[in-house]
């Protein structure tokens, strides 16, 4: 862990939402004399997320706000950018286009050339439909407008950082990211929560004919491991950018599962034995197949998960999120 005075100010867009409230509640115990500041605009957000926060909350949507007024570039020490539309089945392109794309551009804009460590959260969905293992320098083939988006925060990071090559930023694409606090998300939530609520419900888990789709399904712990890992290697000054120019890594639990094996696994933590009802898959663009190669992110940053599938799902109940009292 690095010491406590390179990280003294702290701010975290989408601090509110599933991913950065754990993130932001993490870096608080963590750092706890950091300044924290979050950035939420709460459209798809909770306050709930955030119960036992210190720090300064501001409501604001990052396309309009202006940050010179709340942030001062030059004293900020880690800057984590996760706010975004993420509805993969959000048609509104304008919308997710706009949102997604320019409150990057303004960030990029005014940390220009600042010594503040700049992470910011992409996606596996930049990689396409093709299935297979992940690997950071494959092409992207993003089949929705939510990826289409992911990948435009990456070339314009690129740029910015060809532009000031002292710059710190670093990308993270999260795979399928699953734990507590992603219960106000709804629809978007991940498929582990809503397999288990339907078996709560007494129903019958309904997933895409046969179960055999597979997913780097990783805990929600260690994409916040990686993501703060991603800001203090750099501050540290051990992240070798000669070395890695893409500033781009994969976080995920390096591992592929099949959907069968999440209804085995709730149905031994929530002792059911029900039976899955399988149906057609009615998306043209879903992944069948995702995996994250680690290796140039172990490398980079240190990132080695420690949950499995098994153990992350044991946790999630164990939290209290997975089926609220």
């Amino acid at each position: 862990m690095p010491s406590l005075h390179s990280m003294e100010n702290i701010v975290v867009t989408g601090g509110a939402g599933f991913i950065g409230s754990n993130l932001t509640l993490t870096l608080q115990r963590r750092y706890p004399s950091a300044r924290i500041t979050v950035i939420d605009d709460f459209r798809s957000a909770s306050f709930k997320n955030l119960e036992g926060f210190r720090g300064d909350v501001i409501a604001a949507n990052l396309v309009d706000v202006d940050l010179g007024y709340y942030i001062d570039a030059s004293e900020v020490d880690a800057f984590f950018h996760l706010a975004s539309i993420t509805d993969t089945t959000d048609h509104d392109q304008y919308r997710q286009t706009h949102d997604n794309v320019e409150s990057w551009r303004s960030i990029l804009n005014h940390f220009a050339g600042e010594k503040a460590a700049l992470v910011y959260a992409s996606s596996a969905a930049t990689y396409g439909i093709g299935g297979g293992i992940n690997h950071v320098d494959a092409p992207l083939r993003p089949a929705n407008v939510y990826a289409f988006t992911k990948v435009q925060l990456e070339n314009l990071a690129a740029r910015y950082a060809a532009d000031f090559p002292s710059q710190k930023v670093i990308g993270v694409r999260y795979f399928n990211v699953y734990g507590p606090r992603e219960t106000h998300k709804g629809q978007p939530a991940s498929m582990i929560y809503h397999l288990a609520q339907q078996i709560r419900a007494g129903k019958s888990p309904r997933i895409f004919k046969y179960g055999e789709q597979k997913r780097d399904f990783v805990y929600v712990d260690d994409i916040v491991e990686g993501t703060i890992l991603a800001a203090t290697k750099q501050i540290e000054g051990a992240f070798d950018a000669k070395k890695f120019p893409r500033r781009v890594f994969n976080l995920g639990s390096g591992e592929a599962r099949p959907f069968n094996d999440i209804i085995t696994i709730l149905n031994a933590t929530l002792k059911t034995d029900v039976k899955t009802e399988y149906f057609d898959c009615p998306f043209p663009f879903y992944q069948p197949h995702t995996e994250a190669d680690l290796k140039e992110t172990t490398a980079a940053i240190g990132y080695k998960p420690s949950f499995t599938l098994e153990s992350g799902i044991a946790d999630y109940f164990k939290s209290g999120w997975l089926v609220p009292a």
